[in-house]
């Protein structure tokens, strides 16, 4: 007998012949959902950016409403100097190192440590007496042959009388006169003997040969010297002279052409002399000379300039920063270096005229750091040009001037020529 089942109680239960194709389906809900966020979410980023406002018709940059508030500068007309610079070392044009010249006890020492001296003032003396004994036994000797000489040609006058009268024969007189010559040359030996002895006791009194400082002492009273300047012999004093002074510093061989075009033409061509730190002026001169060959390892030629150093300001061998004025540019037009910006390398300033920034490019020139100023072409003398805010500011826009110049700014360039270097630069100049 058969069972009939209430579907009410037991409800039919459906399988899905295909389970395989309804997990891909599920996939490519999921896709599809991901896939409407990213643009739900996309389209809403662009909303938020594309409702920014934008920047107003000459505010300079975005986000800046108005004018912009500058500081200007002027330009002017004026001249600038074509620096080399380099560095250089401080060179007495004379340094004496005196070595005894004889041996013997010091006796004296009449300079003090650092002190000054004279030429001709006396510095050491070394025991003499020595020397005056042995300079006293040959003016004895030249004392006694001299008189031989003479006794000897008085006897050549008498053998002369009588070999006229026919009283002696010539081989006497002939004798006569060579003893007569051996005599003489006894007497110059002796004179030679003299004079070595004389120098050998003014080498005992040791004086300045230069005018300059003597250095630290090195002898005292009592020590022994030997003669001789050989390594193991030090010496008794040293003088540098210090008035004049020079200093020597190399100029780079690609920038000697321009410096010995001025040396041609006989110009006198100025050096300036910095400290160590390049900040404080020390003194001024002229270039005296160049070597007579370039050093292949370096590439530079040795020049020395000269100094009358009045004031002791330059001390030898001190190290020193020197700039070296090859030519001197008349009438030329010059702005405040800070006014000028880059683009590249395009140099270009912003001209003020009627209350609005102009962007116009410039030639730039010798540029001079120590004054700020740079020569330019573009730019006319007398013309207003900006000196700040260049972050904010752009062609065409409309300015206020400052009332005070920001930190950092410059709102005045110096001009004049006391110099400056520029394309041709130096031996590393600044800038470059």
């Amino acid at each position: 007998m058969e069972t009939e089942v209430n579907p009410t109680v037991f409800p039919k239960v459906l399988i899905d012949p295909n389970p395989t194709s309804s997990r891909k389906r599920g996939r490519r809900l999921r896709w599809v959902i991901w896939i409407g966020l990213l643009l739900i979410f996309g389209f809403a980023f662009y909303l938020v950016l594309g409702t920014k406002p934008a920047p107003q018709k000459g505010s300079g940059r975005r986000g800046v409403v108005g004018p912009v508030t500058i500081t200007t500068a002027t330009a002017e007309k004026g001249d600038i100097g074509s620096y080399l610079e380099s560095i250089g070392t401080v060179t007495p044009v004379y340094t004496a190192s005196i070595f005894a010249q004889v041996n013997g006890p010091v006796m004296a020492v009449h300079f003090t440590e650092g002190q000054t001296v004279n030429k001709g003032d006396s510095l050491v003396d070394i025991d003499p007496r020595p020397y005056q004994a042995t300079l006293l036994q040959a003016q004895g000797a030249l004392e006694r042959d001299e008189n031989l000489l003479a006794q000897a040609k008085m006897d050549l006058k008498r053998y002369e009388d009588a070999w006229a009268r026919n009283a002696v024969s010539k081989q006497i007189l002939d004798d006569q006169e060579k003893l007569v010559m051996q005599d003489e040359g006894t007497v110059k030996n002796d004179q030679g003997t003299v004079q070595y002895d004389q120098i050998q006791v003014e080498y005992c009194h040791i004086i300045a040969p230069i005018t300059g400082r003597v250095g630290l002492r090195l002898v005292d009273p009592g020590n022994l010297v030997s003669v001789g300047a050989s390594t193991n012999s030090s010496p008794l004093v040293v003088i540098t002279q210090l008035q004049p002074i020079t200093v020597v510093f190399t100029v780079a061989e690609d920038h000697l052409g321009p410096v010995l075009a001025q040396l041609r033409k006989n110009s006198k061509l100025g050096v300036e002399i910095y400290d160590r730190s390049d900040q404080t002026k020390i003194a001024t001169g002229e270039l005296t000379a160049l070597d007579n060959q370039i050093d292949t390892t370096t590439g530079t030629v040795r020049v020395r300039s000269t100094f009358s150093n009045e004031d002791s300001a330059l001390f030898p061998n001190q190290f020193v920063n020197t700039r070296l004025l090859v030519e001197t540019l008349k009438d030329v037009t010059l702005v405040p270096t800070a006014t000028i910006q880059q683009n590249g390398q395009t140099s270009f300033v912003y001209a003020i005229e009627d209350g609005v920034a102009h962007l116009r490019n410039v030639k730039v020139g010798i540029s001079d750091d120590r004054q700020g100023v740079t020569q330019v072409e573009g730019v006319d003398p007398g013309e207003v040009l900006a000196n700040s805010s260049f972050d904010k500011l752009q062609d065409n826009d409309k300015i206020i001037l400052a009332t005070s110049a920001p930190a950092g700014a410059h709102p005045h360039g110096g001009h004049g020529g006391s110099g400056g270097h520029g394309g041709q630069g130096g031996n590393g100049p600044k800038g470059q």
